[in-house]
């Protein structure tokens, strides 16, 4: 069995370690397949890609797309796109746009709070160049006291109904499924038991996603627990969508699980690699 981590995150988008740091974390961590997938962002790919091939990784060209479905935020991952893609690439420009205005509406609820100086302290945080997202206020709060960790801050603040909350339109569904399948990828969808949805709710998402060429969902990732990761398996073998294994690994201290050291898939699903050449 293949060691397969199909979700994590670098400095190009909201990670703590560099691209070819993260490569070589994975290496010390026994990961033989890895999938890079920054948030709306595929910047970090060529330096992940240059370091895989020093530690005889595979590396799998990934993003994570944020999308508005009926007034909450999914994420649908695509795995083998080409970043190269003019589609892909213009709508990926078009989010990180909007990150920008979304940043400064935080920040600016924060102020309202009493909490002043996190736009520029997410800037620090994020480093030059690259996008700013929750996980850079996050960790400004935590710098300066309001929480103890960024999950905490999870809890209390820049979540519906608390402090720093700003709501923000990002891509369709319809146009991150079609942006993965015409760059050559397949559609995921990231950490389903994350989404407060009904059952109804769910089914939905999971009925409409499929209907635009969505083919897998995770059922194993760092925020499911092992029974959330047998109920998605279960949704997979039921739609047929296949599954997914990724720890969603920011860095060290932040992520639920290290990199390649979540659970193995139920034995009943078919893998999202199944067909991939040298890991089925």
């Amino acid at each position: 069995m293949f060691n397969i981590d199909l979700h994590c995150h670098s400095t190009a988008s909201d990670g703590l370690l560099t691209p070819a740091q993260l490569v070589q974390h994975a290496a010390t961590r026994g990961v033989e397949v890895l999938a890079l997938t920054d948030h709306d962002e595929v910047g970090g790919l060529d330096e992940a890609r240059r370091t895989a091939a020093e530690h005889g990784i595979t590396l799998v060209n990934g993003v994570e797309i944020s999308v508005s479905w009926r007034g909450q935020t999914v994420h649908i991952v695509g795995l083998g796109i080409d970043p190269d893609h003019p589609e892909l690439a213009k709508g990926l420009m078009a989010i990180r746009n909007g990150r920008t205005v979304r940043a400064r509406s935080i920040a600016a609820q924060l102020d309202n709070f009493g909490i002043h100086g996190s736009f520029e302290g997410a800037c620090r945080n994020a480093g030059d160049g690259h996008l700013i997202g929750r996980m850079h206020f996050a960790r400004f709060l935590v710098e300066q006291g309001y929480a103890k960790d960024v999950k905490a801050v999870f809890r209390h603040y820049l979540v519906k109904g608390k402090p720093g909350y700003a709501p923000h339109q990002w891509a369709s569904l319809s146009d991150a499924v079609s942006w993965i399948r015409n760059s050559g990828g397949r559609a995921v969808i990231a950490h389903p038991g994350r989404y407060k949805l009904s059952k109804s709710a769910l089914e939905e998402l999971l009925l409409e996603f499929r209907a635009l060429g969505g083919e897998a969902m995770e059922v194993v990732t760092g925020s499911h627990t092992p029974e959330q990761s047998l109920l998605f398996a279960r949704h997979s073998q039921r739609l047929g969508l296949l599954a997914s294994r990724g720890s969603d690994f920011h860095g060290p201290g932040e992520s639920y699980f290290d990199l390649g050291r979540m659970p193995e898939l139920p034995a009943d699903c078919t893998p999202v690699w199944h067909d991939w050449k040298g890991t089925a």
